[in-house]
């Protein structure tokens, strides 16, 4: 049977088809942008797992970018190429609305049509395994309001030094993640409680350590006051999770890379972790006993992904004294 494709405009989505029982039942959000080629490679592991729904948004262009609309055309062409029994949907903008924005709406978007889903960006290929943790991952804990947030990305480790398949952070990653519309529910783009949060004490409470209470002090400000610098859109779903006391599933592998990591990226042209290759999950899942952050590894990721680069060669140079 051929496939039957929906395509909206903003607003107007419509329903559905007959489902292929052998398709992912999670449904599945592509973000994508500027950069063909990378959503090209994505689309192709997306489309290996013939998901039952999938969604496309993009931003649109930006005024002063020449060739633009062209590379985001191509893009957007990718929700024609479905070739499976799928539920597709878009939400394809005229207008550039920004990082900060249009990546948030979009998943305010999906999170509007389903209950669970996966999140892609367009640079962020994902391990054929992520699509059945984060399956697994969701179902297990769909009701459990203490988790917000399935990490794909593994910053740390290469290497297997959990004897779990996965662990529990205070630290949300988001290069390919699954989520709950009920978390999503707490996130705000504006974080208009961020002042009471503070003067609450409850940043404290969060971080007890001084140099990570001082460093997100400063990133979550400079967020709240719309800062330049910091024009993103997920350091506010990191203050969800500490606002709630949240926890995030990290894999013990890697099971995402970013492959955008290139001089043209907007916010990672030189990030590190590019460089961090993905490993198989292996089935069955060993579960953790107890749903607790890993302390050790959280002070790791800090160091690692958050800290400022002083104290990030410190952090380095006193683990290398220790071991």
């Amino acid at each position: 049977m051929e496939s039957k494709r929906e395509k909206s405009i903003v607003g107007t989505e419509t329903p559905t088809t007959v489902m292929d029982k052998a398709a992912f039942q999670t449904p599945i959000l592509l973000i994508l942008f500027n950069r063909p080629e990378m959503a090209e490679r994505v689309f192709e592991r997306i489309r290996a797992v013939h998901p039952s729904k999938l969604f496309f948004a993009c931003d649109g262009p930006r005024k002063d970018h020449s060739g633009e609309w062209e590379r985001m055309r191509q893009s957007r062409a990718l929700a024609s190429a479905v070739d499976w029994e799928c539920e597709v949907k878009t939400r394809f903008l005229d207008t550039n609305t920004g990082c900060r924005s249009a990546v948030p709406s979009a998943i305010s978007w999906f999170f509007s049509e389903v209950e669970e889903g996966i999140v892609f960006e367009e640079d962020c290929l994902p391990d054929p395994t992520f699509f059945r943790f984060c399956g697994e991952m969701l179902e297990r804990y769909r009701d459990d309001k203490r988790i917000m947030n399935i990490s794909g990305v593994n910053s740390l480790l290469s290497k297997p030094k959990l004897s779990e398949s996965y662990y529990f952070s205070r630290y949300p990653h988001i290069w390919g993640w699954a989520t709950w519309r009920r978390a999503w529910h707490c996130y705000s783009p504006q974080m208009e409680d961020f002042p009471d949060f503070v003067r609450s004490g409850a940043l404290s409470a969060t971080f007890p350590d001084r140099t990570e209470r001082k460093r997100w002090t400063e990133i979550l400000e400079k967020v709240y006051r719309g800062d330049p610098a910091f024009n993103t859109w997920d350091a506010q779903w990191s203050y969800a999770h500490f606002k709630n006391h949240a926890l995030s599933i990290t894999p013990r592998h890697n099971l995402v890379i970013n492959i955008g990591c290139t001089p043209d990226a907007m916010h990672t042209a030189d990030s590190p972790f590019a460089r961090i290759p993905a490993i198989p999950m292996e089935f069955p899942l060993c579960h953790p006993n107890f749903i607790v952050p890993n302390m050790k590894l959280d002070a790791e990721t800090f160091r690692e992904d958050y800290a400022n680069p002083f104290h990030r060669r410190l952090g380095r140079w006193l683990a290398r004294k220790l071991h």
